[in-house]
């Protein structure tokens, strides 16, 4: 079975475990969930344009799937109130406007580091070391995909892709339970990523 086929059933298995209820709907709670999505959204079309074999445009969108689960996560932890209210407003010119001084990466990393949960500011902070060089080359058509376009995508680098962006989305359904105050079933999530641990990236 492909290395595809088995992050689909990965995948099936991890929905499963994080179709539930939010733990309340304080605007928190729900900002934060509706930033996890989209990663999770992100995940998904990762996975299925690099089946497509569509990589540099995979390769943004992974980028994009890091971006918004990290927002969403330090939306949880670490965003104060006026922060967070930005997202509530509807969005017009002023509303855009007035969001323009949202934190980017380093700051929310700075923070999560700070008062953020560690287990996950660990994950966010090794997969950043490793891939962001690459990602921000990828995502303005810097050298990186310039010479993958000219001697095109190793398998290997392939599968490497999707299994950084399936441990980021594993992270993304630890962040859901989290959301619906399911703590306990983060240890589930892990015994099926050791299920499938061919399809997770190796311990850093």
């Amino acid at each position: 079975m492909s290395i595809f086929s088995r992050t689909a059933k990965f995948v099936d298995l991890l929905t499963d475990q994080i179709d539930l209820p939010l733990a309340g709907n304080d605007q928190r709670i729900q900002t934060s969930e509706l930033a996890n999505d989209l990663s999770l959204e992100h995940w998904d079309s990762v996975r299925a344009l690099l089946e497509a074999g569509l990589m540099s445009s995979a390769v943004v969108l992974h980028r994009a799937q890091f971006e918004a689960l990290t927002r969403s996560i330090w939306i949880a932890h670490c965003a104060t109130d006026i922060q967070l209210s930005k997202f509530a407003n509807q969005l017009t010119l002023e509303t855009e406007q007035a969001a323009k001084n949202m934190p980017q990466i380093a700051k929310m990393m700075e923070r999560l580091k700070n008062t953020g949960p560690s287990e996950a500011y660990q994950a966010l902070e090794r997969f950043k070391a490793h891939s962001w060089k690459a990602l921000n080359s990828y995502a303005h058509a810097g050298i990186h995909p310039i010479s993958r376009r000219r001697e095109g995508y190793p398998e290997a680098l392939i599968h490497d892709i999707l299994r950084n962006a399936n441990g980021l989305g594993l992270l993304a359904c630890m962040h859901a339970v989290v959301l619906s105050g399911q703590q306990p079933r983060q240890r589930t999530l892990l015994d099926l990523a050791a299920r499938y641990s061919d399809c997770m990236p190796p311990p850093i």
